[in-house]
């Protein structure tokens, strides 16, 4: 530091003391908000929610990120987790997907270890839980989040608000776990909001925050010192962190800002300092710096009347006070060679490292693998889902044989079996709508485990699919089993078989879809009933393709209700028999329906090409706009 009157600087050099971990130079991170003009207009408006923020979280040590502002608290977001598998299964699958190559027996050593270290021995074999289940506790879900995130051995990582909603011992507890998985060797930065006085001397080193600008970084201990600089001191019965969070509460709320902290935080050069009007207290003798003395502030150091509502004043001063802690300051003394990365000694071999090293821990097939594993054990420990489909197409399917037993060879048998059709299809499409809450629950999951690449969108997309495949399978067998023969219906039973199923992969395909694009299961069932309603109405059975006006026929080929219920009619009526004197194909031609003999099979390709389109989109979606974004 260079002492040369008013205009002096302190000059950061690079730590030569950090032993690794993560260093950060002049961070900004700006965003656009709406905000109200003084005309009462909503216009664009950049703000900086990081502002040239320099320092560092060193190896081994937790790095806490807090800050007095409401608007810049963080809620735990990714607290997410499988409600039917138990602690070691989460972690197991959680293994499976990170350690890739990793054999089964070192996966489950890795995984036995991780949990005696998160203290989760006594819940090994418990479930998650969730609202509707009992399961783990509050914090012992906590941490079984964390070692999800940890179980690849990180040496890095990042919690947002690792103790928010949680009680005081289970904060506790997980903040000492936290602190075992530093002390291991990870650097640990995480943000944290009023942490108590015992988590507190867990934190290795603060980094506090206001309106995007550095406020202090350092020791939680030497945050007493750094209000002793500025011309405060804390009495023995209170909070230094609280008090300091005051404070810079107390300038933002000033015509000074929270500008004049950072200043000091960054140079060294004192804040003006805010006094009441009237006297709140007697001057008090500031605490002399570690290093090096300084001149007495113009008018002496005064404490800050907090929450005063008499007005303020301010004594300006530019002086630098020595020994004020710098964004590379540090209490540690380590050899500069610990500082120093891979990156730093071999470039050249770091960089052939990062193009060679995969991007996913497995393989396409494996990985699809792990994700229809764990599918089909969440849908075996959930079998409502399934078995209320069952049980609707059960009910639905013996009401439709009653209703329609044995059908009379007349005209009114032709219209029984249409009306039979076409109800199929409904309730077809209808049954899988339950499907809407499912996956939204789901993706919140999704987005946390892709966004540390655990696995590929693709995969995810093709195990989803092939997972259902044989419940769905089932869902239509039951309900042709039932309805075949009371119904007499003629043409191939293994084609209105192959139709209904085919029809639930496209169904199913189309709500999954919708789900992915939705922001709740509310907005979810609304956009599947209207799609719903539409298609049942240009399927052609209120009106034939040839008698809609030219402006809505495109919807006819939209709907993917017109397939299945076409298929079945002509699966029926496609043949030289006569109906009620009535020959096949001409039932046909009077519902405008196509009569030529492999027209039939056409109807389920388009079938199988909408259930193509539909999971094409939603692997799109899942791709490209399904991120774990703030707002």
């Amino acid at each position: 530091m260079k002492d040369d009157g008013p205009d002096a600087v302190i000059d950061i050099a690079k730590p030569v003391n950090l032993a690794g971990g993560l260093e950060f130079s002049n961070l900004t991170y700006t965003v656009i908000k709406k905000v109200k003009d003084v005309n009462g207009n909503w216009v664009k408006q950049e703000a900086d929610l990081l502002h040239n923020i320099t320092g560092y979280a060193a190896r081994g040590c937790i790095t806490a990120v807090m800050g007095p502002a409401p608007e810049s608290r963080h809620f735990w977001t990714d607290d997410r987790l499988f409600p039917m598998l138990t602690v070691y299964e989460t972690l197991m699958f959680a293994a499976d997907f990170r350690l890739g190559s990793m054999s089964t027996a070192d996966k489950r050593q890795r995984v036995e270890q991780l949990i005696e270290k998160l203290g989760l021995s006594s819940s090994r074999n418990t479930y998650i839980g969730d609202e509707g289940r009992r399961g783990v506790s509050g914090g012992e879900r906590r941490r079984v989040t964390i070692g999800v995130g940890i179980i690849h051995g990180p040496s890095l990582l990042f919690l947002d608000e690792p103790t928010s909603g949680l009680d005081s011992t289970s904060a506790h507890s997980v903040m000492e776990r936290v602190h075992d998985i530093a002390r291991s060797g990870s650097t640990v930065v995480l943000t944290i909001h009023q942490p108590s006085s015992r988590i507190e001397v867990l934190l290795d080193r603060v980094i506090v925050l206001a309106r995007g600008q550095l406020m202090y970084q350092g020791a939680p201990r030497d945050v007493v010192g750094h209000l002793g600089r500025i011309g405060l001191k804390v009495s023995k019965s209170e909070n230094p962190m609280e008090y300091f969070i005051d404070v810079v509460q107390e300038y933002d709320r000033s015509d000074l800002g929270v500008e004049a902290l950072a200043e000091f935080a960054l140079t060294g050069v004192r804040p003006p300092l805010l006094v009441a009007y009237e006297e709140m207290s007697a001057s008090t003798e500031l605490p002399q710096p570690k290093r090096g003395s300084h001149k007495q502030a113009a008018g002496g150091s005064r404490a800050l009347a907090k929450n005063s509502p008499t007005p303020v004043y301010y004594a300006y001063s530019s002086e630098i006070l020595q020994g004020t802690p710098t964004p590379h300051s540090s209490d540690r003394t380590l050899n500069e060679d610990d500082y120093m990365t891979d990156s730093m000694v071999h470039p050249i071999a770091t960089e052939a490292y990062r193009k060679l090293t995969p991007k996913f821990a497995n393989s396409f097939l494996p990985e699809t693998w792990i994700l229809m594993r764990r599918n089909f054990i969440n849908i075996t420990r959930t079998p409502e889902l399934f078995v209320s489909r069952l049980f609707v197409l059960a009910i639905m399917g013996f009401m439709m044989a009653t209703m329609f037993w044995h059908p009379k060879n007349n005209t009114q048998g032709i219209t029984d079996r249409v009306s039979f059709f076409i109800f199929t299809v409904c309730l077809f499409f209808f049954s899988s709508n339950d499907a809407v809450p499912a996956f939204i629950q789901e993706r919140f999951v999704f987005i946390r485990e892709t966004s540390h690449n655990a696995y590929r969108a693709s995969s995810y997309t093709v195990a989803c699919l092939i997972t259902y495949l044989p419940f769905l399978a089932l869902q239509a067998a039951l309900y042709a089993v039932i309805v075949w023969l009371p119904l007499q219906l003629d043409g191939a039973f293994g084609y209105f078989l192959l139709v209904l199923y085919v029809s639930l992969i496209s169904t199913n395909s189309f709500v999954v879809f919708v789900s992915a694009v939705v922001p709740n299961y509310i907005v979810g069932y609304a956009a599947v009933i209207a799609c719903t309603a539409l298609f049942f109405l240009f399927c052609g059975y209120f009106l034939s393709s040839h008698a809609m006006p030219r402006y809505w026929k495109w919807m006819y080929y939209v709907s993917t209700m017109t397939y299945p219920y076409e298929g079945l009619l002509m699966n029926e009526y496609q043949q030289n028999k006569t109906f009620g004197n009535v020959p096949g194909n001409s039932i046909l031609e009077s519902l405008g329906i196509g009569i030529e003999h492999n027209l039939k099979w056409h109807k389920v390709y388009a079938i199988l090409g909408w259930a193509v389109l539909y999971r094409v989109l939603f692997y799109i979606v899942l791709r490209f706009f399904s991120k774990n974004q703030r707002k």
